[in-house]
């Protein structure tokens, strides 16, 4: 079976946004290995952000890697890039090779189990520029991915498999909220890496 065909990748948004599912771009040995480095890794840190005029440290950890020192700013919290890893730089070029764009950074997120996710929210601060590009890859638990259209309200959701690679582009951040929902099912970690470009 080919992974990789590119006749079989769909675009999940019905309309004003590209949203492309390009299924496993890794098995389930390959995923284990990712996953275990990961979350042995140093790298972590505490997310902090600005909600209802207050600062809060967030139970889901971030890390923030660059070609360069890059800043990025987002719920008034500010990240300065770090260097890449071995890992990461292997799982760039895998993607960059799958996706056909090239990207300089890399948000981490860590989830420690389903009581951690993210709100709606759009990947459109200025550092990203118009239209961003996007490829999101997932190790670790399967979770819930869901999209809603900023006018219609109409919701798209997708299950983000272990060692599946999902790209935003065009018009999407635009035009769609995204979040992963909470969950009290999910009592396992999940890492995603979000590849993307800052424009400086």
């Amino acid at each position: 079976m080919d992974l990789f065909n590119t006749n079989s990748i769909q675009n999940i948004v019905p309309f004003d946004g590209e949203v492309l599912d390009y299924g496993f771009l890794f098995n389930s040995k390959e995923c284990q290995f990712y996953l275990t480095q990961f979350l042995n890794a140093d790298f972590w840190t505490h997310d902090e952000l600005l909600m209802f005029g207050k600062q809060i440290k967030t139970s889901r950890k971030v890390a923030w890697f660059g070609n360069l020192d890059y800043k990025y700013s987002y719920s008034s919290s500010v990240k300065k890039a770090i260097p890449w890893t071995p890992e990461l730089i292997s799982i760039k070029k895998l993607v960059e090779s799958k996706t056909g764009e090239v990207f300089n950074s890399c948000l981490l997120n860590l989830y420690h189990n389903g009581n951690e996710g993210m709100g709606w929210h759009q990947d459109n601060e200025k550092e990203l520029g118009k239209n961003p590009v996007i490829a999101s890859l997932s190790f670790g638990a399967a979770r819930k991915f869901s999209f809603k259209h900023i006018q219609t309200k109409q919701k798209v959701d997708i299950v983000l498999e272990p060692g599946s690679l999902l790209l935003m582009k065009g018009e999407t951040q635009e035009n769609w909220l995204h979040s992963l929902p909470k969950t009290s099912k999910v009592k396992f970690p999940r890492v995603n890496l979000t590849f993307r470009n800052i424009y400086t």
